[in-house]
C-alpha cells in the first residue's frame, strides 16, 4: 500500500515506545516554531493529536512545544532532508530525517546504505506520490469508507495499518482540511501525516523468504536511526 513502513518486532514495546516519543517531540518541535498554539496551528495540531493517540506524557508534549516555540531560552534547529535509494533486492526506500547535524546523518546514512544503494536527489522520488496520509476508524457501526472519502475531500481510500482502520489518501495540501472533515463522516481519526506512497510497489511475493528478510533487517536499521522520522518503501501490501 506504500504507506509508512513499520519495522517488525513490536514486542520490544520499551524501546519502541521511546522512539515514538523521540520522533514525534522532534515533529512537535518543529511544527511549534510557526505557533505554540495548536488551535492556530494545523500542523502543530496535527502531531499533537497524533501524541496523544500514542499516550505522550503531558509533561514531554508541552516542554517540546515551549522549546520549538523558542519559549524556554534553548536553541533548537532541526533541518528536514530526504534520502532516496533502494533495499536490498532493489526495492525502493524513501527516508525522511530530521536533524541538527547534516554531516553526521549523511555519514550515518550511507553507511546504513551500503547493503542497498544510496541514490541522488530524484532518482527514486519520482516513483512516489507525496500524499496526506489519514488513518481514520469507525467511529459507529456501517460507517461507508467510499462515502466519507468523497464527502470529506479525500482522493482515495485503502484498508489502514491497523485492524479494522481505513487510510484516506489526500493532496498533501489537504491534509488538515480532510482530517477536520471525517469526524462528521463518522470516522475518529487516529492519524495524519504526510508521506510517500510508491507508483510501482514491489509485490513481496515475488521475493523468497531469505530475500524478503534482507530487506526488512535493512529497513528495519535504517529506521532505528535516531534522525530517521520516517521510512517509506516500495512494497505493496
Amino acid at each position: 500500500m506504500g504507506a509508512q513502513w513499520k519495522a517488525k518486532g513490536k514486542e520490544l514495546a520499551a524501546n519502541a515506545r521511546g522512539r515514538v516519543f523521540g520522533k514525534l517531540a522532534k515533529e512537535i518541535m518543529v511544527a511549534a516554531r510557526s505557533g505554540a498554539d495548536p488551535a492556530s496551528n494545523a500542523r502543530l495540531r496535527l502531531v499533537v493529536e497524533q501524541a496523544r493517540k500514542v499516550s505522550m506524557p503531558k509533561d514531554t508534549l508541552e516542554r517540546a512545544i515551549k522549546k520549538g516555540a523558542g519559549l524556554t531560552g534553548d536553541a533548537v534547529h532541526f533541518e528536514h532532508v530526504i534520502y532516496e535509494g533502494f533495499a536490498p533486492h532493489r526495492v525502493p526506500v524513501m527516508v525522511e530525517c530530521l536533524t541538527d547535524n547534516l554531516n553526521r546523518t549523511a555519514s550515518e546514512i550511507r553507511v546504513l546504505f551500503r547493503k542497498g544503494h544510496l541514490g541522488t536527489s530524484g532518482s527514486v522520488s519520482w516513483d512516489f506520490d507525496h500524499l496526506g496520509m489519514i488513518e481514520a476508524e469507525p467511529a459507529a457501526q456501517g460507517a461507508d469508507p467510499e462515502l466519507a472519502a468523497i464527502e470529506a475531500g479525500a482522493q482515495d481510500f485503502e484498508p489502514g495499518e491497523e485492524e479494522g482502520a481505513t487510510m484516506f489518501l489526500t493532496d498533501h495540501a489537504d491534509l488538515d482540511l480532510v482530517s477536520r472533515a471525517l469526524p462528521a463522516q463518522g470516522f475518529t481519526v487516529l492519524s495524519a501525516k504526510l508521506g510517500y506512497k510508491a507508483k510501482n510497489p514491489i509485490d513481496p511475493a515475488t521475493l523468497s523468504a531469505a530475500d524478503m528478510e534482507e530487506v526488512e533487517a535493512f529497513l528495519a536499521a535504517i529506521d532505528a536511526n535516531d534522525d530517521v522520522q520516517n521510512v517509506f518503501a516500495g512494497l505493496a501490501g
